[in-house]
């Protein structure tokens, strides 16, 4: 049966890194935003306290949890307003593949860095040709004697500058039958061949987005991680925690919005009363609580399946908590502004910046209609409409 009460260490987990996040909040990263900087000071500390490695093995300096403790740690940073985008990229995507399919000395190399922060890797799956289908992803790797050879393009790849190296999505041959099938490769961002383009979003986000092009970037033979024939395997081991970890981000902002809104409808009088007591106002702020609470139930279940080894059973749950998670976070930041009428669209209350920061999980790592699609044909078992 998954667990709907939490255990005593989560809720202490929750407790302290809520009171982490609260010491920085909203404030430092819109101003890590403004002097257009990552926010080092947090993710330092957030990894010293053993944070950003809660999920990975004890025996490389993780906390030995799961991913169950890492999107524990990623909802409560965002619930005090200063979430840390590549906590879905570093510890949960890359972290979470070496992990399980690395080889000895690629754990050894990789996992103690994520675990503490000092080493951070970005992931490159997103294509311009391809949108949501990683099916159609035509990066390649061709061998070279010992070597790889791999070229390609990527998008929308966050935290690139950043990153001691890239885990790229690509594709090789199979011998056999000659189809190509997904691999993964370890990239280092100074290797000849590779470069990158940032993107100019609207989005304020203190985490940059870059277009990659990759060259016949020359990898060794251990760059590849894991078996060259695991294919999907490997890959959906990276995307499921990445699925459930959106989850948290949209829960957590969802959450630090419907806190300033309820906090400002308790304060706010107009006509001799609170205008929380109006129901105009309390009933929409109580139907955005709920629908984050039911959110936070599927991601809760998605975590538990997938770190009690359920691949399968944790993709559909994944896919399903990150669409309730996206859509209650869209919502409630919706709400949120409104409540706060004319004040919800200015900077000191900022909120009207959350307004374009909630779209993205409606959006990323994959569109609410593609998780539709999954839902209707794997789940209702209704034909394949693509």
């Amino acid at each position: 049966m998954t667990p709907v009460i939490e255990s005593a260490e989560h809720k202490a987990l929750r407790a302290a890194v809520a009171a982490l996040g609260k010491r920085y909040g909203r404030d430092y990263l819109t101003r890590t935003v403004a002097e257009g900087r990552p926010p080092t000071e947090l993710w330092s500390e957030a990894g010293k306290l053993g944070y950003l490695g809660v999920n990975l093995p004890e025996a490389y300096g993780g906390g030995g949890g799961g991913v169950t403790e890492l999107s524990l740690v990623l909802e409560e940073l965002g619930a005090a307003g200063a979430p840390l985008l590549m906590l879905v990229v570093s510890p949960a995507i890359c972290g979470t593949v070496i992990a399980r399919f690395g080889t000895e000395e690629q754990k050894r190399a990789w996992l103690p860095g994520l675990a503490d922060g000092t080493r951070v890797m970005a992931f490159g799956i997103t294509e311009p040709d391809a949108g949501s289908n990683s099916h159609r992803i035509t990066t390649t790797a061709r061998r070279d004697g010992e070597d790889w050879l791999l070229s390609g393009r990527k998008v929308f790849i966050s935290g690139v500058d950043t990153a001691d190296a890239v885990l790229i999505v690509g594709r090789t041959e199979d011998a056999r039958t000659g189809r190509l099938k997904p691999c993964l490769f370890i990239v280092p961002p100074d290797a000849e061949g590779f470069r990158r383009r940032p993107i100019e979003m609207e989005l304020n986000a203190a985490e940059k987005q870059f277009e990659l092009v990759l060259d016949d970037v020359r990898l060794p033979a251990d760059a590849l991680v894991g078996d060259e024939d695991a294919g999907l395997l490997q890959l959906f081991a990276g995307l499921n925690p990445e699925r459930i970890m959106t989850a948290a981000f949209a829960i957590g902002m969802g959450r630090y919005a419907l806190g300033r809104a309820v906090e400002y409808a308790r304060e706010r009088s107009v006509w001799k009363a609170p205008i929380g007591a109006h129901q105009a106002i309390a009933h929409p702020l109580a139907q955005a609580h709920i629908d984050l609470e039911l959110a936070r139930l599927m991601m809760r279940k998605a975590a538990h399946l997938y770190d009690a080894g359920d691949d399968m059973g944790a993709g559909e749950a994944a896919n399903m908590a990150k669409y309730a998670a996206a859509e209650a976070c869209v919502k409630a930041v919706d709400q949120a502004v409104h409540t706060l009428g004319g004040n919800g669209l200015t900077r000191e209350f900022g909120l009207a910046s959350l307004i374009t920061a909630s779209r993205v999980a409606r959006i990323a790592p994959v569109s609410r209609e593609m998780i539709l699609n999954f839902v209707s044909h794997q789940s209702l078992g209704l034909p394949k409409s693509y």
